[in-house]
């Protein structure tokens, strides 16, 4: 039997060949082994770190928590804008078949009309299936309750309680507090905060909202929440509250603007209470007014369409928005332009015929006849029109413009509320501009008494009034009590105002006539006088012609007010400021188509300055120590009574009885008929 050589050997060499492969294969495995290890080292050990936080960032969702809205309360603690429980109705698409079926079952409890069903299914759409859309908000509990009761029925539908704005005192100060609303568009593109992005978010829109909006805002809070790989949450791990926002305390006394808002009544009119001296504002009222609330429930097209369709204009801040002839009231700014020129002095006197000629005009006085000759407290004091002409054509508009502007008037003022309007204080260089006409002669006359171009505001009046009283002291107004920094507050610092360079003897001059106006016979607001003298107020009045009165008319007779269309009627203006013996409040009050200054605003004004000083804590504490020291007084005096004479001892307080309650009261009082100079009684 032959042996196969070849065959062994071909065995040998296909045995090489599969250890060749098996070892090239084993290598292969083991420098993939090697590189799949050294990968996992590489992940695990040295970037476990960074995996790590990938991780947890996908597991782990931080999310903005809402602060809760600060405040907003009156001087004295009382609130008048504040939060309160808002119950409302979501939406989990992922929870039910057929949105459009579940809306129609809804529809059947609360109305959803055609505009919020489309916003309802619009931002269905935009957010993720889990994620809830807000159906309705400030349902009452008869809603709630009958949502909850049909819930078996209503698949994806549930009831959130979550935070609204609610202004408990409704249309009083509506004006000043604004409102708050969803933000617009607008505001999302102008604004990095990510607050604004949250579904029912507000911000505020209108008023003290919007102009401490970011204050009152506050800063947001944080909520990390565990969450699915789709992204539904899980578990909270952490929350952070955030900070809330800041309790705003205004200068208003909400007792003071709820009595003037009552004392202006269904007038469409406005009241401006401030201090001469810090510029606080006390009272600032508008009626009508509207309520702030309607706009976070939402209004329906009715009461947007009687709002703005009502012919005094509820939605509008007369207060700071209200432009109007200031009529007579402006005659104070006439006046110490024309004394500061120099050229007219406060004894020169104008003779009133009840009317003036300039060229082939005539112009007339309010008084038909006419008031005879007048000096300058005279002349302020009965409000003489002719006066006032021929002194402001001596002067020349110029001056009386410029003076004007010194006391805040044809600028907007600085006020801490949106809104606020300039007024108009005419000159040349005005009337070129805006009418591309020359100024005539007469325009200085009928300016000078605040009709023709003149326009004020009701704040600038009452600012005017106040810089009046406080000796020419540039008094600026605000509403917000301390000093907003950021979201926090520190008090606020009474500043050293800049003094206007008005002659103190002028200013006097102007008291006086002031004073006339109201505290003497024959003064136009003598019958608005306030009898406690402690308490007495010093003003001018004012009446805004609206229309033309036609020479026929004069002669025939001029129709009274309450003979007109109210749209034709007269504007009331009344400015004052209490008490005349140490000035502390300005006030001025303005009825539109009111009629008669004198007649009808100088009461209302002098109601609520009498109102104010009783609630001045620096008065009452005064009038306490006011009150010992008489009683004292009167005890001395009965002591010394008893005694039948006292020296040098009894005329001193016989004197000082005469000067406290008047000439000849200590001999009224002892009732010996003696006059006590001597020291000695009759009695």
């Amino acid at each position: 039997m032959g042996i196969n050589l070849n065959s062994g050997k071909e065995g040998t060499e296909r045995g090489k060949v599969i250890s060749r492969r098996a070892i090239m294969l084993g290598g292969g495995k083991l420098a993939l082994l090697t590189t799949l290890v050294g990968r996992m080292y590489y992940l695990q050990v040295l970037e476990s770190d960074k995996y790590a936080v990938l991780a947890d960032e996908n597991r782990i969702n931080l999310r903005l928590l809402p602060p809760p809205r600060g405040r907003i309360l009156d001087r004295n603690g009382v609130p008048m804008a504040v939060n309160q429980q808002n119950y409302r109705v979501l939406l989990v698409s992922e929870e039910t078949d057929d949105l459009d079926d579940t809306l129609d079952s809804l529809s059947n409890i609360i109305a959803i009309n055609d505009h919020e069903r489309a916003r309802i299914l619009r931002e269905a759409k935009r957010h993720r299936s889990f994620v809830p859309v807000t159906v309705r908000e400030n349902l009452n509990w008869e809603d709630v309750s009958r949502i909850e009761i049909n819930s078996p029925d209503l698949p994806g539908i549930e009831i959130d309680v979550g935070q609204s704005r609610n202004y408990p005192l409704e249309g009083l100060g509506a004006h000043l507090l604004g409102y708050v609303a969803v933000p617009s568009e607008q505001d999302l593109q102008t604004s990095n905060d990510p607050l604004l992005e949250l579904p029912g978010f507000r911000i505020g829109k209108a008023g003290i909202e919007k102009v401490y909006d970011a204050a009152l805002r506050g800063k947001g809070g944080t909520s990390q929440v565990e969450v699915n790989a789709v992204g539904r949450t899980i578990r909270e791990l952490k929350r952070d509250e955030g900070e809330p926002g800041l309790d705003l305390h205004l200068t208003i006394d909400l007792e003071l603007q709820q009595f003037a808002a009552q004392r202006l009544g269904d007038e469409s009119a406005a009241a401006v209470v401030i201090d001469i001296h810090t510029g606080d504002i006390l009272v600032m009222a508008s009626t009508p007014s509207f309520d702030p609330n309607a706009f976070n429930r939402g209004l329906t097209p009715d009461e947007w369409k009687d709002l703005i369709a009502n012919p005094r204009a509820p939605l509008t801040n007369k207060a700071i928005a209200g432009q109007y002839p200031p009529g007579s009231t402006f005659k104070l700014v006439t006046a110490l332009a024309a004394l500061e020129s120099g050229i007219i002095t406060p004894d020169m006197r104008v003779l009133c015929p009840g009317q003036m000629s300039l060229g082939n005009i005539t112009f007339h006085c309010w008084k038909k006849g006419g008031h005879g000759s007048l000096d300058m407290v005279n002349g302020i004091k009965n409000s003489c029109d002719v006066y006032f002409y021929e002194i402001a054509r001596r002067v020349g508009f110029e001056r009386i413009a410029e003076m004007g502007r010194r006391f805040g008037l044809g600028s907007i003022g600085g006020l801490d509320l949106p809104g606020e309007r300039p007024g108009t204080i005419p000159d040349k260089a005005w009337k070129r501009a805006a009418m591309n006409q020359p100024w005539h002669p007469g325009e200085t006359l009928i300016n000078s008494i605040g009709q023709g171009y003149v326009l004020a505001t009701p704040l600038q009046l009452a600012v005017m009034c106040a810089r009046v009283a406080n000796g020419g002291q540039a008094v600026a107004a605000h509403l917000a009590r301390d000093q907003v920094e950021g979201i926090h507050a520190i008090p606020r610092q009474v500043p050293d105002w800049p003094n206007m360079g008005i002659s103190p003897q002028n200013l006097a001059i102007v008291h006086r006539g002031m004073f006339a106006v109201v505290n003497e016979p024959g003064g136009t607001a003598f019958g608005a006088r306030i009898k406690d003298e402690a308490m007495a107020m010093a003003g001018k009045s004012g009446s805004a012609q609206v229309r033309r009165i036609s020479m026929r008319e004069r002669d025939t007779g001029v129709k009274k007010n309450d003979d007109l269309p109210w749209k034709e009627r007269d504007h009331a203006l009344f400015v004052a400021f209490a008490p005349v013996s140490n000035p502390r409040w300005a006030c001025c009050v303005t009825v539109e188509h009111g009629g008669g200054g004198s007649s009808v605003a100088a009461p209302m004004c002098r109601d609520i300055l009498i109102e104010v000083q009783k609630h001045d804590p620096q008065r009452t504490a005064q009038q306490s120590d006011a009150d010992d020291k008489h009683q004292a007084m009167m005890q001395q005096f009965s002591d010394w009574k008893s005694q039948a004479g006292a020296g040098g001892a009894a005329v001193a307080l016989a004197t000082e009885i005469d000067q406290r309650l008047g000439t000849g009261a200590a001999a009224r009082l002892c009732g010996c008929g003696g006059d006590h100079d001597d020291g000695t009684c009759n009695g």
